[in-house]
This record gives C-alpha cells, sequence and structure tokens, in this order.
C-alpha cells in the first residue's frame, strides 16, 4: 500500500510519534512466529501502544500531538464528547479530553444492564459530535463496531482517532467511509521504517522483511496461515467473539 498523502506538519508529527514509539520499545518485530491479531491477520510486526501509558514524557507529547492533529483536521471546537472503545482507547481517551476540555465517555465491547447505555459509561453523548479514540487499528473493524454503538445510543459519531493505524491491510477507510466515519491517526508502518533511517533500531535485514510485508501485506498474511480480506477478519472476528 501507498504512503498516504501528509502536509508538513503532519509529517513531522507522524515521524515525532514514531521515534517514541521505538525509543519506548513499542515496535515489536517476530517474522520467524508471526502474531495474530483479533481480526485474523498474521504480521510479522505488532506495535503495542499500551506502553505508552507508562511513559509520562512519552505520552504527554502524544497526547499534544494528537489533539493538534484533531483540531488541525476535525476543528477546534468541533468535538463535544470524546468516547474512548475498551480498553486500550480509555486511557487516551481520558488524556485527549482533559487536554480538550471536553466530557468523556467509554464504549464497552459487550453490553452491561441494559437499555441505550447498555454499552456506554460515564454518561450518554446524546445529540453530541463524539470523537471515538483507540490506541490503534489494524483494518478498522473495532472501530465500527464501537461507532454503531454510540450512535445507537444518540451520540453523533463522525470521527475516530488512533495513535497508530498499519496503514497496510484492506478495508479501513472504505468501510468506515461507508458509514461517515474519518479515521484519523497520528503514524503508520511506513513512518517508522522512515524513523529506523535515523537510528539502528533493526538490523538491514530485520528492515527488509518488514518492507516485504508492507507492500503485500494480504498475501503474507495468507501465506503465514492468516486471513487474506477485509470480509474474512469480519467473520474471523465473529466467531472468535462469539
Amino acid at each position: 500500500m501507498e504512503k498516504l498523502h501528509m502536509s508538513d506538519w503532519d509529517r513531522d508529527a507522524a515521524l515525532t510519534a514514531a521515534r517514541i514509539l521505538l525509543e519506548i520499545k513499542a515496535v515489536n518485530f517476530r517474522p520467524e512466529e508471526p502474531y495474530t491479531f483479533t481480526s485474523g491477520w498474521k504480521s510479522p510486526v505488532y506495535i503495542d501502544c499500551r506502553r505508552i501509558i507508562y511513559f509520562p514524557r512519552a505520552r504527554a507529547k502524544i497526547c499534544e500531538l494528537a489533539v493538534e492533529k484533531i483540531g488541525r483536521n476535525i476543528g477546534y471546537e468541533t468535538i463535544e464528547a470524546v468516547a474512548g472503545g475498551e480498553t486500550a482507547g480509555i486511557p487516551f481517551a481520558a488524556w485527549i479530553a482533559d487536554r480538550m476540555a471536553a466530557p468523556m465517555a467509554y464504549v464497552r465491547k459487550k453490553p452491561k444492564g441494559f437499555g441505550r447505555n447498555a454499552l456506554i459509561e460515564g454518561d450518554v453523548p446524546e445529540g453530541k459530535q463524539t470523537l471515538l479514540v483507540e490506541d490503534l487499528t489494524t483494518d478498522g473493524g473495532s472501530k465500527i463496531q464501537f461507532c454503531q454503538a454510540l450512535r445507537d445510543a444518540g451520540a453523533i459519531c463522525n470521527h475516530t482517532f488512533v495513535v497508530f493505524f498499519y496503514g497496510v491491510f484492506p478495508g479501513s477507510f472504505e468501510t468506515l467511509s461507508k458509514m461517515g466515519v474519518t479515521l484519523h491517526h497520528l503514524c503508520t508502518w511506513w513512518d517508522v521504517l522512515d524513523a529506523c533511517r535515523e537510528r539502528p533500531y533493526f538490523t538491514d535485514s530485520a528492515l527488509g522483511q518488514v518492507r516485504k510485508f508492507l507492500e503485500n501485506p494480504v498475501a503474507w498474511s495468507a501465506a503465514h496461515g492468516g486471513v487474506a480480506s477485509f470480509d474474512e477478519a469480519q467473520a474471523w472476528k465473529a466467531k472468535t467473539a462469539g
């Protein structure tokens, strides 16, 4: 998949975020024993954005960039509430909501209780322009579920933000776009590779393997026992969730 078009600010922000992820060792590489994502995709690389919560200066910078990106791409007074996706999205939603001086809720994966707010904790942002926040996305599948839950509860959810977007698997932008939801992110694997040119975080051989995966992630996943399409990924999720 080709790199997405970016402004100068977006490019600088993406490289800063990528450098932070590399510094705190949130980037993992394991081609000999591929990772299996919750969507069924196989990958030789994995990002652990949960590590950000442990590092106060790293998370402060990530959240600073996130709020600036949200303001630039969505609007500085457009978002009226922030909702985190259970579970990894909750801390990021809390920090972003605090910086934006916005109400914050979170969305459960499974309902607790009854009624329209069975999936929403905090309070239902009914009638409010609500930003869904998670730590990362591979193919956007979970965003569909969370956005729909917010809408079913009466919120207006047209935007979702993640720190890291894999930027390689099919379906993300297209499926969310059909729902009228725009995906915003700080950085992708391409940005991580660019940041690796500055310092030898990985060997040239390892980076070559990553590039091979990025050039055809669907074929790589299928060749290593993973799903080979967005539809298969959705079916995998439905099966494993059950």
